[in-house]
């Protein structure tokens, strides 16, 4: 998909956030995406779902107690003093356009986990604007592509967007991203799974972030190599 295209997803995307949203019983919408039958799709092409829920789930939830803690002590947001340390530093980098920029986070679990955060602070698709539609269409296609290149394969992947719960009220704690957790490891076939210690203790990193954003920085955004 060309990045004209792909912000007709972005907009689907953003009319579901606010549609669901709306709604009295509807307290939190979660936007996703799978791909891959390593991540047990049927399709072997990117499908999204939209769930909507009258709870904020465990993870979004985890967050929002973190960045509310941190707006509480230091009002400013956590996420986008996070990102100014991250384009300082430069190393866990992936790509960038002029309002969006993926990292490899430091506390990535997935070996080629990426994070991808808005430079302006903004809780939701229902604010995001003109300019950060297309520029949010253009990132996805370059991190997607990058991912794709990397194997030389479709990688697989789940993403989804953290936003800001849509019940009344204001969330200026809340920062607009999405995390994406592929699967595979060093190659096309090998996957790595939480088993042992990580799933009854805590996740081991089997490469680093600096490692794994310089592997995804030397590959071409430029075009697929896919055949």
């Amino acid at each position: 998909m060309s990045p004209a295209e792909i912000v007709d997803v972005v907009d689907a995307w953003r009319e579901q956030y606010k549609s669901l949203g709306s709604r009295d019983e509807i307290n939190y919408v979660q936007i996703f995406e799978n791909r891959g039958i390593m991540m047990g799709c049927s399709n072997p092409h990117p499908h999204g779902q939209v769930w909507a829920s009258s709870s904020i789930p465990n993870e979004p939830q985890c967050e929002r107690r973190a960045l509310t803690d941190y707006h509480a002590q230091h009002n400013r947001c956590l996420l986008c003093d996070y990102l100014r340390l991250e384009r300082d530093r430069g190393e866990r980098m992936v790509c960038a356009n002029d309002l969006f920029t993926a990292v490899v986070p430091f506390w990535a679990i997935w070996p080629f986990e990426t994070l991808l955060l808005s430079h302006r602070h903004f809780g939701s698709f229902a604010d995001i604007n003109d300019d950060e539609r297309l520029a949010l269409a253009d990132i996805l296609k370059r991190l997607t592509t990058r991912y794709d290149n990397l194997f030389h394969v479709s990688f697989p992947y789940s993403m989804g967007f953290h936003q800001s719960p849509t019940s009344s009220g204001k969330h200026p704690e809340q920062h607009f991203h999405a995390h994406f957790y592929p699967p595979l490891l060093r190659s096309a076939t090998i996957r790595k799974f939480m088993v042992g210690y990580e799933m009854l203790a805590t996740p081991q990193r089997d490469v680093s972030a600096e490692w794994a954003s310089a592997c995804l920085r030397k590959v071409s955004e430029s075009h697929y190599t896919l055949g």
